[in-house]
């Protein structure tokens, strides 16, 4: 009986805090179907606002340079992450009680401490509203924490799976990919997932960097809520449309996200 009494509570607090968290997101949600310009919830779901909002933001433009951003910094740190994280985690690399906590000292620095003198040197560059020099950007503060991650994550195999294919006459880099990574998924996805998420919704480096045509999603959202701030339902539409990428990626990802999440409380 006292098993049975401890799952209906379980299910009942579980229940409840479930209605807390997506009580917001369903309120979102009838706000931006709403025909009343307040966002008052209506029987009468205007799914048309979701079209004015991609129009008149012209999303189309903005979420193609936030995507093209967004992957080139996953799929380029992603890689550069293993790397790093297998070199420091597993081949053990000359001076690695130096150079890791220099790499770790990039998760410390603050982007609005460096932002002045990291523009005019990106300027000098030509590198000012230009999607390289975002991404090298994102790159530079992303990488420090994707190496930090995989590297516990390379720790917490077993160091006999290495050695064995060592003596079978793999290399540095078929261990890596052939064996290593297979064994690291839920990580992998779990870095995937948070960096896609960063880079995305970034607003800060892309309105310093960015103008006009290169323009990413948030920006574009930001300028368009500033047109249509007496428009309530067609501002969160708009919220709703930058937002549901990384929302369609976490559902699609959850289960390996969350296993990758306690992954990451393994020990060193």
């Amino acid at each position: 009986m006292s098993s049975r009494a401890e799952k209906i509570w379980n299910y009942l607090i579980l229940g409840l805090l479930a209605l807390v968290v997506l009580w917001p997101v369903g309120t979102f949600l009838a706000a931006a179907l709403s025909p009343d310009r307040a966002g008052r919830p209506s029987a009468d779901l205007q799914w048309g606002n979701f079209v004015t909002a991609w129009e008149n933001a012209e999303f189309a433009r903005s979420m193609t340079v936030s995507l093209v951003i967004t992957v080139s910094v996953v799929v380029v740190g992603v890689i550069l992450a293993l790397m790093g994280g297998y070199a420091f985690g597993v081949l053990g690399v000359i001076g690695d009680r130096w150079f890791f906590p220099l790499i770790l000292l990039g998760m410390m620095i603050s982007l609005e401490a460096i932002i002045v003198p990291l523009y005019y040197q990106f300027r000098t560059l030509g590198l000012t509203d230009n999607l390289l020099g975002v991404i090298l950007i994102h790159l530079g503060m992303g990488v420090p924490f994707g190496i930090f991650w995989m590297r516990a994550a390379f720790r917490a195999l077993p160091r006999g799976i290495f050695e064995s294919a060592s003596l079978d006459g793999a290399g540095p880099m078929r261990m890596l990919w052939s064996i290593a990574v297979p064994n690291l998924m839920p990580a992998v996805y779990t870095l995937v997932l948070l960096s896609f998420m960063w880079t995305w919704n970034d607003y800060f480096l892309s309105l310093v960097f960015l103008h006009g045509d290169n323009q990413t999603a948030t920006v574009a959202l930001g300028v368009f809520q500033g047109k249509y701030v007496t428009q309530i339902n067609l501002m969160a539409a708009g919220g709703l449309i930058v937002a549901a990428p990384v929302l369609v990626l976490y559902v699609i990802f959850q289960r390996k996200f969350i296993s990758g999440m306690l992954a990451g409380a393994i020990k060193e």
